[in-house]
């Protein structure tokens, strides 16, 4: 039997000199301290980290001998190099049977440091854990779901990755082989074709037959996860590959791991884009899920600059700084009417920059404005496609479409646009500042004069929220960890966003039970970074997966939890009301089944129970700030807390 360090090298290095030649950026954000981001190990012979984590635990460097009663050198000891190997820091998992084996290695193969279980107490958790720490670690993190069960569990948070283009490393226990399933619970708990329950909603699925298949799999799925655009994927681990032993080291070869260079727009394409954009008059740029890096930001910023464009960032990525005078997202609906040319940069839904449904009885189609603007869209949704789960939007055939990430683009765009500008174009570009200026000074006073309506009120406003909470993170280096709906968009309307990873934008596919589980896992990557998350919580989204402030209690994150608790689950109780003003039948009626009173959560003492320090109900805004100081300096300790705030519903 071969030794571990033998296992090593003969596995990971012979026959295919395995490198990871350098950290796959993923959806990366710019990091406020480099040094202390993670990242994936270079490969040589073999590698250092697994080296250096068998000298700190060398009674794992051995594997016993495999007889009757026990394995030596199991499968899932490979499964877990393999983890490693992609860099990947931690792996977030409620305990199932059919994962054991992994589940195991984990804990005593890699002695739970690299890569780390993250404990979950539901499925779904797990999953939307990975899907918030891969918006801010600029790489996936795995998650391990028990078969049919689990990954049924998971599949809102898959489905929600899949929507927002995150690469999540989705890992399925199963047992294929029926005369090795157990009478009873094993065969309820496998399926023949367990990517089948997510397959529409995933970019690449396998069930290995081998470990070696497993190897080739892994690495396939894990590169075209990070690859734009990007997705979940899933692998099926069978429980035999995990529990029997590797017949031979030396028959595996281990892919090398390297990055696949994302798709850029051709030149021809940009020199036509940057020809339309520079003969309008009213351009106007849209930015959803364009940025991943503050060198995208500052690129997109010199663009909006040459052109003098005023920029509407749509919220799914932190695109473009809340403090430059061209940032007029509040202006979105006169803006768009007004455009004669509209650059749309990973823009999910094309078709409403000029047109909309309202809700009302016959949802006619109607055009923003004259409907006459040319759209330009650059967006890699023109590469893949799937039908069933219709997360596309409706068709809409722009003036320009390119199939490229909007991310790798951005510099060749910028470039044609600066070559392209005639004198003339240029002048007319700069006399359009000043009254960009002006439109955004007059935009933020109105922001801030709005905030002070119902200032002393009670509940508290979702304004002075907002405005309480600046006032205790502004001097950190600070990340805000939640969806902004909710609460009217009040921290893009008063904070001050400047860098890429301090908003993760909202959840892709609107499923409740996203928020709390994806602060969590972003408040993990944000303590790695050296970084301070909070999270501005609707209550009816952590009803749905509470577990989660034990697992952040359990694991140490600091995370500031601030509840925007008003008691309901409101945007549903506007639905109901709407309906019956509809038919004429008691508006007032609307807040039955749709409102968390009679009793009242208490979400103190539910935080308190899993081991979190919290605070509340707070319904005086006078007593706000004083809680949310002393929750801070629970959170600067390393811990998470939370402060329950009764708030209006918007």
């Amino acid at each position: 039997m071969a030794g571990r360090r033998t296992f090593l090298k003969e596995a990971l290095v012979t026959g295919t000199a395995a490198a990871l030649a350098k950290p796959l950026t993923g959806v990366a954000q710019e990091t406020g301290n480099p040094t202390a981001a993670k990242r994936g190990p270079a490969i040589g012979e073999p590698n250092a980290a697994l080296v250096a984590a068998e000298t700190a635990a060398p009674s794992l460097l051995e594997a016993p001998a495999t007889d009757a009663a026990h394995i030596g050198n199991p499968g899932s000891d490979f499964m877990v190099d393999l983890l490693k190997l992609a860099g990947i820091d931690y792996v977030a998992a409620m305990p199932g049977s059919t994962f054991r084996g992994i589940h195991e290695s984990i804990v005593n193969y890699a002695g739970d440091r690299h890569p780390q279980l993250i404990v979950c107490t539901h499925e779904e958790a797990s999953a939307a854990i990975a899907h918030g720490y891969a918006k801010v670690a600029g790489k996936p993190m795995a998650c391990l779901v028990h078969s049919t069960v689990g990954l049924q569990h998971a599949s809102m948070a898959v489905y929600n990755a899949w929507c927002d283009r995150v690469p999540v490393m989705v890992l399925a226990g199963n047992i294929a082989d029926a005369v090795k399933r157990r009478p009873g619970v094993e065969w309820y708990h496998t399926a023949q074709d367990l990517g089948a329950l997510v397959r529409d909603y995933t970019k690449y699925d396998d069930y290995p037959v081998s470990l070696q298949h497993y190897a080739e799999s892994f690495m396939r799925a894990y590169t075209m996860s990070v690859t734009p655009p990007m997705a979940p994927v899933l692998i099926v681990a069978d429980a035999e590959l995990q529990e029997q032993p590797i017949a031979d080291a030396r028959d595996m070869r281990v892919p090398p791991l390297r990055e696949v260079a994302p798709p850029v727009a051709s030149q021809d394409a940009l020199a036509t884009a940057a020809a339309m954009l520079c003969n309008a008059t009213a351009p106007v740029i849209v930015a959803d899920r364009a940025v991943r890096s503050q060198a995208a930001m500052d690129t997109l910023v010199q663009l909006a600059e040459t052109l003098n464009a005023p920029v509407i960032d749509l919220l799914a990525r932190m695109n473009f700084p809340t403090t430059h005078y061209l940032n007029h997202s509040s202006m979105q609906s006169r803006l768009l009417a007004q455009a004669d040319v509209i650059l749309a940069l990973e823009v999910g839904d094309v078709w409403s920059l000029t047109g909309t449904v309202p809700d009302t009885i016959e949802r006619p189609s109607k055009p923003r404005g004259k409907g006459e603007a040319k759209v330009i869209s650059l967006s890699t949704a023109y590469l893949y496609g799937k039908s069933n789960m219709q997360d596309a939007e409706r068709f809409y055939a722009p003036a320009l479409p390119i199939g490229a990430d909007a991310h790798a683009s951005l510099p060749a765009l910028l470039h044609a646009v600066q070559t392209t500008l005639t004198p003339a174009q240029r002048n007319a570009a700069a006399a359009r500042q000043p009254a960009m200026q002006q439109a955004f000074e007059t935009m933020r006073a109105n922001a801030r004069e709005n905030a002070t309506r119902a200032w002393d009120g009670s509940p508290i406003s979702t304004a002075r929220l907002s405005a309480e909470v600046w006032h205790v993170i502004r001097h950190e280096d600070w990340a805000l960890v939640s969806p902004t709906g909710a609460i009217s968009q009040w921290p893009q309307r008063l904070w001050d966003f400047t860098k890429t990873y301090q908003f993760i934008g909202a959840g892709g596919g609107y499923g409740v039970g996203y928020a709390a589980p994806a602060a969590v896992g972003a408040a993990l990557a944000h303590r790695d970074a050296g970084r301070l998350a909070v999270s501005i919580q609707t209550d009816g989204d952590l009803m749905v997966l509470p577990g989660v402030l034990w697992t952040a209690a359990h694991h140490s994150v600091p995370l500031l939890s601030v509840m925007h608790n008003n008691r309901a689950w409101h945007q549903e109780t506007m639905h109901i009301q709407r309906m019956s003003s509809r038919r004429d039948r008691h508006p007032e009626r609307g807040t039955i089944g749709t409102v968390l009173q009679d009793p009242p959560i208490d979400y103190a003492a539910m935080a308190r129970s899993m081991g979190m320090w919290a605070e509340g109900p707070i319904s005086n805004p006078a007593d706000l700030g004083p809680a949310l100081a002393r929750a801070m300096a629970v959170v600067k300790s390393g811990k998470p807390a939370l402060v329950d705030v009764l708030t209006q519903p918007r």
